[in-house]
Order: C-alpha cells, then sequence, then structure tokens
C-alpha cells in the first residue's frame, strides 16, 4: 500500500467517524491517532473473496468482508483469534488470506454460557464439551484441495479456558456479531468480562481487536439494549473494552444499514439472512428482505504497547 494510499485510508476514516456520530444523534467518543496498518494484500483478499461459494458472495454487499478486514488491518501471516466462527463464513475467508505463515484462532463462548440459553438440547451441550477438537478438525477439513496456495494453521480454545501458551501471541482477535450473547449473560456468569481479559492477554502489545456488533442507538432502553435482542449500545461496548485495558482508535460506517430502525419490539433475527419472524408471511418476510442485514457498528481497538 503506498504512501498516499494510507493518507487516503485516514482520511476516509476521519470522514466515516462523522457519519457515525451524525445517524445517531451521538457525539462520538474520543479516539487517538490511528496507528499504522500492516501492508493489506489486496491481490490476495481478490483472489480468496472470489474463491468463496456463491451463496456467501451475495452477502458481500451487506456485510462488506473486503472493506471490514481492510479496516482492521489484517494482513497475510497474521495470527488472529476469531470469536464464535460457528459454521466458518468469516474462518473460509480468513484461512486463506492469513496464509501459511499465519495462524486463526477459533474461539467457541464458554461452556457455561449455553445452558444459559434454554432451548438447547443435552445432546448440543454436550457436543459444546468436545467443540475444540471437533470444530478444529472440520475447520482444518474445509481446506482440503480448495486452495492451490498454503492456508492459515487452524488452533480452537473456549473462552473461559484460554491456553496460557497463547498469551501475547496474537496479532488481532475479531468478534464479528459476537458480543451480543456476551452482554446479555454478563451478570450471570461475567462472560463479557472473562472475554475481553482474554482477548487482552492473548494479543500482543499494539494488537488490536475488530469489532462488528449489531447496533442500537444510544437513545434505546438499557433493557432492550442489552443483547438479548442481537443490539447492543456503542456506549457500552466503548465502556466494557475500555475497562478491560483497550483504546478505541478508530471507527467506520462501512456495516451501517440505515434503513434498520429498531425498535423495543424488535429482534435482529427478524431480518436477513434468519427471517425468523416471517417464516409462515412472504410479504412481511418480502419487508424484511428489503431492509438487509441490520446496521452495525464497526470499532476498531487497540491493546497499548
Amino acid at each position: 500500500m503506498t504512501l498516499f494510499h494510507r493518507f487516503c485510508l485516514m482520511a476516509l476514516s476521519a470522514a466515516m467517524l462523522y457519519l457515525v456520530g451524525c445517524q445517531h444523534g451521538n457525539e462520538s467518543e474520543p479516539v487517538t491517532a490511528v496507528p499504522e496498518k500492516p501492508a493489506v494484500d489486496d491481490v490476495r483478499l481478490t483472489e480468496v473473496l472470489s474463491h468463496q461459494p456463491t451463496d456467501v458472495q451475495s452477502r458481500y454487499a451487506a456485510r462488506h468482508p473486503r472493506e471490514t478486514l481492510e479496516f482492521f488491518g489484517i494482513a497475510p501471516g497474521m495470527t488472529v483469534i476469531e470469536a464464535l466462527p460457528g459454521g466458518g463464513w468469516y474462518t473460509k475467508i480468513l484461512v486463506p488470506y492469513l496464509g501459511g505463515d499465519g495462524e486463526l484462532i477459533g474461539a467457541d463462548y464458554d461452556t457455561e454460557l449455553f445452558p444459559l440459553f434454554g432451548f438447547m438440547t443435552d445432546e448440543q451441550l454436550a457436543a459444546k464439551q468436545t467443540w475444540v477438537a471437533d470444530w478444529t478438525l472440520e475447520a482444518r477439513g474445509w481446506f482440503d484441495g480448495w486452495f492451490e496456495d498454503e492456508v492459515a494453521a487452524i488452533e480452537a480454545f473456549q473462552f473461559g479456558s484460554m491456553p496460557e501458551e497463547l498469551s501475547g501471541q496474537a496479532d488481532a482477535v475479531l468478534f464479528i456479531r459476537a458480543l451480543h450473547n456476551l452482554f446479555r449473560f454478563e451478570e450471570q456468569g461475567g462472560f463479557l468480562t472473562k472475554a475481553l481479559q482474554e482477548s487482552h492477554r492473548a494479543l500482543k502489545p499494539g494488537g488490536v481487536v475488530g469489532v462488528v456488533q449489531h447496533l442500537a442507538a444510544d437513545s434505546a432502553p438499557d433493557d432492550w439494549a442489552d443483547g438479548s435482542a442481537g443490539y447492543v449500545k456503542k456506549s457500552r461496548v466503548v465502556e466494557a473494552f475500555a475497562a478491560a485495558g483497550f483504546e478505541l482508535v478508530a471507527e467506520s460506517a462501512v456495516n451501517l444499514n440505515p434503513l434498520d430502525q429498531p425498535t423495543p419490539e424488535d429482534i435482529v433475527w427478524r431480518l436477513p439472512p434468519t427471517l425468523f419472524s416471517s417464516r409462515e408471511n412472504p410479504e412481511l418476510a418480502e419487508g424484511f428482505q428489503a431492509i438487509g442485514e441490520s446496521t452495525r457498528m464497526t470499532l476498531l481497538f487497540r491493546k497499548p504497547e
């Protein structure tokens, strides 16, 4: 990336800071200067994104993986922790992009969090006890014969039991639509606190945390914007990360969707791709499809050096 392109990126970030504050009626929290980012490999990222299945690529317009990863400064060769990797939507982009010198580490929720959902079967809860080995094996299998180039190593752990040897090893931690349940159940088990503490411990000095999270307006009722409906206030996210020792360095408007104006009667899963509340009502589903995926904050935090 040339110096000119770096200057443009910093100018764009500053403009996005203004947009975020204007669109949500909030004053943006003070941020420090954006640190110099690693060399994002645009050619490699383009190739990886073009290799994804059609159904994954169909979500690019809503999820903006290129712009998001570039904003976070994710580059080949990094060690990246991905919170709640699930079925691998971002994993399948990150692993080939990080390349043979990189590592992707999946981090699932603490096993003690899952019973609090109240809908998981005994079989599903039991599977969480072996998730680390099961997910790692499954994820490694996703890339057999898929890419000609060498892909990143894949490991995993669960929050609440991060291996000590991971301390100080990660360049970045990504919480992409993964914070709301940590907020939702924080009072029952300190799950958010533990996850952020372990993220801080895992990062190298100067390492970053990228957050993409369903966004509630700061004027929304606290008892609705507690994560249970999927939406969280930006102010609460910034406060939680500050308490864990991080500093907010930048924010982007790239994942905002002004058509999504949730009220306390709404849940995020009413929208695509889930369409939870309109599966039997095509007309209602059409309206939610027109809104698109949720509006999301995109924040970049840093562990001080």
